[in-house]
């Protein structure tokens, strides 16, 4: 059963980076009691909305301390204490080009696969996973509509909407929430 979106949004790269380690925290918890299988999350919008700050909050969670962008290098893999997490950008590469990288070698693993411009491979958008589009309102302002597409992720996307809402994260100034 597919979740309805959750749509956020944020006033500033603080509260972005926040939302990002909420969901970073998700993250890890479904790592923790599920060690036999990994996790997608497809991340998309325009260029400067931040992707990429979003999966800097989700690394510093799952104790990455520097998260880099894999523009040039298409993939940066991060070790941490009990699974991988494998970075992707793909935005370089033309429609089709992504086929040939081995991201589906990372399905069948116990990882998290985070991967900006998945719409570079289409393939990658009919996979389960946990999808996030962020438009960007203005300088600061980021809406961001997060779905699902299959059972981990319709569970996932549920522990995140009930970590917002049940005040398990304080997001501080400039989150506005609004349930589907």
């Amino acid at each position: 059963m597919t979740q309805k979106a959750l749509r956020l949004q944020t006033a500033s790269e603080e509260a972005s980076l926040k939302l990002g380690r909420t969901i970073g925290a998700t993250l890890l918890e479904n790592m923790r009691s599920n060690t036999t299988a990994g996790v997608v999350v497809l991340l998309s919008g325009d260029l400067g909305t931040g992707k990429t700050t979003l999966v800097r909050g989700i690394g510093e969670t799952l104790g990455i301390t520097r998260v880099r962008s894999p523009s040039f290098t298409l993939i940066n893999e991060y070790r941490t204490a009990n699974f991988p997490v494998a970075h992707a950008d793909l935005y370089r590469l033309e429609s089709g080009m992504a086929e040939d990288l081995g991201l589906d070698e990372y399905y069948d693993t116990p990882c998290i696969l985070l991967i900006e411009w998945p719409e570079r491979c289409e393939k990658l958008t009919k996979r389960d996973a946990l999808k996030i589009f962020i438009e960007g309102k203005s300088e600061n302002e980021r809406l961001f509509e997060i779905s699902s597409n299959g059972e981990v992720p319709d569970l996932l996307l549920q522990n995140l909407r009930e970590a917002i809402t049940n005040g398990k994260t304080d997001f501080g100034i400039g989150l506005q929430l609004t349930l589907d």
